[in-house]
């Protein structure tokens, strides 16, 4: 375990200085960068190293390497400034490799006349032993000033899990993503750490994740999160709470909050997300099933 303490931060550091592209001009977060898993937006949008669930691989295509067998998810959000988003995630694990696929999209506000942003990825991961590598390979169609755009990409993930009790996991999101107009994909690295205290097979649930972002153009955030609870039998109920740091002037607040319901291998997962909108907060709300 010792020689790879080091390496996502390394592989970080690595390619953040290979990627060249990341001084370009960009073309906004839009789809790219929105929260595929529930359970990640409750935590503040930290999910670089929640494994072992098919919507890991929006935030580190690595983090499937610790299904089962299969996992599916889905997602749903509504936020104050009209708009709708969604997410659907699958995965399957064939021995040492995972594999799995999933789309996002965001929806213009009632009344816009506007198709909606659509991504689609398909994400392989080979794992040896504790260490996960992973890749993914997407397609993002978005629509700035009228003006529709495509644009090809690609998202490389590590990650060291030991069982159940911790990851540590780094990943760089949006490799190329060329609009061919001057304007990128945002390229952001994430190097991010989750814990749990007790055995999570147990009843009592106790977990943190720590992140670090790095998005191209603006400055670090730091990003934390805590989720708790009890379970008898596989049926219980969670809590989560996240913070983090703003790259940029919003009107978000830095305080996420959301939890779930555990119905053995089947979660129903809910984020909330204030703001300084008059119109409230963003609600999100996912289910997550892994056989």
């Amino acid at each position: 375990m010792r020689p790879f303490r080091a390496t996502p931060v390394a592989l970080a550091v690595f390619l953040r200085a290979a990627l060249p592209g990341a001084l370009h001009a960009q073309s906004g977060d839009g789809v790219a960068v929105l929260p595929g898993s529930t359970r990640s937006a409750a935590l503040a949008g930290a999910g670089v190293a929640l494994v072992g669930d098919a919507g890991s691989m929006f935030a580190n295509p690595a983090g499937l390497a610790t299904i089962r067998h299969a996992a599916l998810e889905g997602s749903y959000q509504h936020r104050p400034d009209g708009q709708t988003s969604g997410a659907a995630a699958a995965a399957v694990r064939v021995g040492r490799f995972d594999y799995g696929a999933g789309a996002l999209f965001l929806a213009p506000a009632s009344g816009v006349s506007q198709p909606a942003d659509i991504l689609g990825l398909s994400s392989l991961v080979f794992r040896f032993g504790l260490i996960a590598l992973g890749g993914s390979l997407k397609y993002v169609h978005q629509t700035v000033a009228g003006v529709g755009q495509d644009a090809w990409a690609g998202d490389a993930g590590l990650a060291i899990a030991l069982f159940d009790i911790f990851a540590l996991a780094a990943s760089v999101q949006n490799i190329g993503g060329d609009f061919g107009d001057g304007t990128h994909l945002p390229h952001r690295t994430r190097v991010g750490l989750t814990l749990n205290y007790v055995d999570p097979e147990g009843a009592v649930r106790l977990l943190t994740t720590v992140e670090g972002q790095w998005q191209s153009d603006r400055k670090a955030v730091l990003v934390a999160g805590l989720e708790g609870g009890i379970t008898t039998r596989g049926i219980g109920i969670l809590g989560r709470v996240g913070a983090t740091g703003h790259a940029e002037p919003t009107s978000d607040s830095a305080i996420a909050v959301g939890g779930g319901i555990e119905l053995g291998r089947l979660h129903l997962d809910y984020a909330y997300l204030g703001s300084e909108n008059p119109n409230g907060g963003t609600h999100q709300i996912g289910v997550r099933w892994s056989p």
